[in-house]
This record gives structure tokens, C-alpha cells and sequence, in this order.
């Protein structure tokens, strides 16, 4: 899966290539992307190499090209976690769809408000309920969506503002986006990972540090199945 601001990059160099057949300079590209430093160009470029989406041509300035574009945001996968998205003012689709989906969609109680940054407070009490289709609901057990608030997850696609539904448990796998109390106080929206006896709580934003906590220090309380945004 590409992150939205590899995403954006790579879509800007494409414009850029076929209005004026040269790519952005870097100084372009982080305007454009609105970052305070090309370092974080620089990452973003290698990370397109890597996954094969462009290549830099060797001894020549500003030399890219654009090998693909991806189909769709919603086809690529990382990490364990493929979100379905469900986007607020959408085209309107045909009624029988619509109805379709009407038929199967619950409702969900909304529990506050989750960090993805700095924890906040643990969450408890029910905000109000939210429309789910039950296609996004990941088998059986309970679900919960939170309110999301910080950018500390960005590049796994989670903005400030997005709702996510939650698949309630207590245990996780590596690399899996989780709910996850800490010091029975503080709740927060992070990857997670054990490493040499630790937990490592993880954003997807290269300006927040990963925590390294003990694993009594840290409770899992569920796994992110989906994502829900308006506009």
C-alpha cells in the first residue's frame, strides 16, 4: 500500500512528467507536499523506488521516471491491515445498491475520541452510534468505532477527524494497527510490535518517535477492521 503523501507524490511527479515531459525538483515536490525539508522528500522517492512505482536514472539531475500508477488506493494492502474506506460524499450510486447496502449496515456505538499522537485519556463512555456497513465488520465479536484525533498516523492513511471501527481483543500480531491502554491510563491508535521483550507502540509518521513500553505496561484492546471519513 502506498501512503497518502507517497501517494500524492507520485501523482504529482506523473502530472508533472506529461505537462512538461521533466519532473518537479525537489524543491517543487516539497512545496507541493506542503513538508518543511526535502529529507522527507528523499524518503518518500526511495520508498516509490522500492516499490517498484518509479526509477531515478543514474548520473542525470532530476531524472525520474514513472514506471505504474496503482489502480486504486483501496486494492493495495500493508502491513496486515486493509481498510475499507467509506467516504462521505461520494457520487450517487444506483438505488438497489443503495438499498443493498442499507440492509446490512449496524450500528455502532462511537466511544470517545482515540489519539493517534500524544495518548489521551482512556476511553469508556458512549459518544453517540455510527452506520457501519456489515461487510466492514471482521467476523464475529463486538465492535466499537472511536473518533480519531492527531496525525501520528498519516502515512497508514488515518487523518484527524476519521472514524475507526475496532474489532474488540485483547491480543495482536505484529505489525497490526491496535487500540492499546497504557498504564491502564491512557488510550492510543498505534502499530504494534514486540521486540526483545518489549512492546513497541509505532507511528506511521516519521515525526513521532516509536515507544518502547514493558508488556505490563500495555493492555491491547482491538484490532483496526475499518475506516470511515467525511468531507
Amino acid at each position: 500500500m502506498l501512503t497518502r503523501k507517497q501517494l500524492e507524490l507520485l501523482n504529482f511527479i506523473n502530472l508533472r512528467l506529461q505537462q512538461d515531459g521533466v519532473p518537479p525538483s525537489f524543491d517543487e515536490m516539497k512545496d507541493a507536499l506542503e513538508l518543511r525539508s526535502k529529507s522527507g522528500i528523499h524518503r518518500l522517492i526511495t520508498a516509490l523506488e522500492e516499490r517498484g512505482f518509479i526509477r531515478r536514472l543514474p548520473h542525470r539531475a532530476r531524472a525520474i521516471e514513472v514506471l505504474k500508477m496503482p489502480e486504486t488506493q483501496e486494492k493495495q494492502r500493508d502491513s496486515g491491515f486493509t481498510p475499507a474506506v467509506i467516504d462521505g460524499g461520494r457520487p450517487e450510486r444506483p438505488a438497489k445498491a443503495m438499498d443493498l447496502e442499507a440492509v446490512h449496515a449496524l450500528e455502532l456505538p462511537v466511544m470517545g475520541r482515540i489519539a493517534a499522537g500524544v495518548p489521551i485519556e482512556a476511553i469508556s463512555e458512549v459518544s453517540h452510534n455510527v452506520a457501519v456497513p456489515g461487510s466492514m465488520l471482521a467476523g464475529a465479536g463486538r465492535h466499537y468505532a472511536l473518533e480519531v484525533r492527531g496525525d501520528s498516523m498519516i502515512e497508514a492513511g488515518i487523518n484527524d477527524g476519521d472514524i475507526v471501527v475496532i474489532r474488540e481483543q485483547s491480543t495482536a500480531e505484529n505489525g497490526e494497527i491496535v487500540v492499546a491502554l497504557v498504564d491502564e491510563a491512557e488510550a492510543t491508535l498505534k502499530r504494534f510490535y514486540r521486540r526483545s521483550g518489549m512492546i513497541a507502540l509505532e507511528a506511521a509518521n516519521p515525526a513521532y518517535e516509536t515507544r518502547m513500553l514493558r508488556g505490563d505496561q500495555v493492555r491491547v484492546q482491538g484490532r483496526l477492521v475499518g475506516l470511515i471519513r467525511n468531507y
